[in-house]
């Protein structure tokens, strides 16, 4: 009796699971800063639209819709555009602004005019 009720339980989470639906950023951005969330439906993934030279679009999107086309049609005023989508929670979040190689250039530059220095 025991192991059917432990069979039930476990039975029952794992149908919860099947369900859970995850949680992407949700704005139209100039500055890579978003922090309006929202939950999506279980089918979707977060997209992160980048057009050139121009705003950011981060939001939900159907997992099926991850492709050049379908994102075109659901963003027609942008002709010009990169995107990616993700399937993790808070996924499709802005990109570091500084980029490592600035970071290694500008410690070498000091480490150097240190050196020089002394």
């Amino acid at each position: 009796m025991k192991a059917s009720v432990g069979v039930c339980v476990v039975f029952v989470l794992a149908l919860v699971g099947l369900g859970s639906a995850i949680k992407c950023y949700s704005c139209k951005d100039y500055t890579g800063t978003c922090s309006k969330i929202r939950n999506c439906y279980y089918d979707d993934a977060c997209v992160s639209v980048y057009e050139r030279g121009g705003d950011t679009y981060r939001q939900c999107i159907k997992y099926s819709d991850c492709n050049y086309d379908a994102i075109g049609e659901k963003f027609p005023k942008i002709s010009n555009f990169k995107f990616s989508c993700c399937t993790t929670d808070l996924c499709n979040t802005a990109p570091v602004s500084v980029s490592s190689r600035s970071v290694v250039g500008i410690l070498l530059s000091l480490a150097l005019f240190w050196w020089g220095v002394l």
